[in-house]
């Protein structure tokens, strides 16, 4: 009796954890059933980069909603793209955060004639067209960063969600942003190799933070489905599950069953987004 007595209590515990938000299921109702261009419809190859305008302007013209990544220059300007580091996307090895604006304005993208926009460029061109997630990368001052990037969407009249795999993100916009709906990104920290230490790793893979955010949706890397806890989420908890990264209609009819949207890359899609 005193061993069932302490699983429950203990089952009891972990669910507290790793519950998100209840109360909001209509709300993100609006953002299910829907395929989402990762970093825009983008075709690194053929001069259409990454998180570039063109991108963009071509996830709209397909009627397909738009992931994308936002961070801040040296001088607090926010721009839209992924890597921590320029050296990859613009050939220069140096770090967004230690970059000026005017510098990366000078800056092209992927060998294309084509630059890096500001988060008020792509808010200006999608103009609610189409629903927007937006992934803030992690920074040192994370009430700085979330400020600047709250703000600039404070003025977006479109739909849009913010998502991070910083727990201390969507808390910051749990508390200050209450309006705004929040996803809490994870894939299993072990497998991927990050550079976290074993707690860390832990708690993030299995969502034990989730009592800090109480995300209202968890997008999740596919190839980690079948993770135990990613499962309590969708079939005890009712979780909203959001798919990253599809790349082929082989995976999406893999998968389509068990998450509820899609965030895709390097293939088209039959369906597009849901407009409401």
């Amino acid at each position: 009796m005193g061993i069932f007595l302490l699983l429950l209590i203990l089952s009891i515990i972990y669910l507290l954890l790793v519950m998100p938000c209840l109360d909001r299921r209509k709300e993100i109702s609006d953002y299910l059933n829907c395929f989402y261009a990762h970093r825009g419809l983008h075709d690194n190859n053929n001069g259409i980069p990454e998180n570039s305008l063109v991108a963009f302007e071509k996830a709209i013209l397909y009627g397909y909603g738009i992931e994308l990544d936002v961070q801040l220059t040296k001088d607090n300007v926010a721009i839209v793209i992924h890597d921590d580091n320029l050296i990859r996307v613009c050939g220069i090895n140096k770090k967004v955060s230690e970059t000026t604006y005017d510098e990366i304005s000078k800056l092209k993208l992927l060998n294309s004639n084509i630059g890096i926009p500001k988060l008020t460029d792509v808010l200006n061109l999608v103009e609610g067209k189409v629903p927007l997630i937006v992934e803030l990368k992690t920074a040192d001052d994370i009430k700085n960063n979330c400020r600047i990037i709250a703000n600039i969407l404070d003025g977006y009249s479109g739909r849009y969600c913010v998502e991070s795999f910083n727990p201390f993100i969507m808390q910051w916009f749990k508390r200050y942003r209450k309006k705004v709906l929040r996803g809490q990104l994870s894939t299993n920290y072990f497998k991927e190799k990050v550079d976290q230490n074993f707690l860390n790793k832990f708690m993030l893979s299995h969502f034990l933070l989730n009592f800090i955010s109480r995300p209202d949706f968890i997008a999740f890397n596919i190839k980690y489905k079948n993770m135990l806890s990613l499962k309590i989420n969708k079939w005890l908890l009712n979780t909203p599950l959001f798919a990253w990264t599809v790349r082929s209609h082989e995976q999406l009819e893999e998968i389509k069953n068990f998450f509820d949207s899609f965030i895709f890359e390097q293939f088209i899609p039959k369906e597009t987004v849901n407009r409401k």
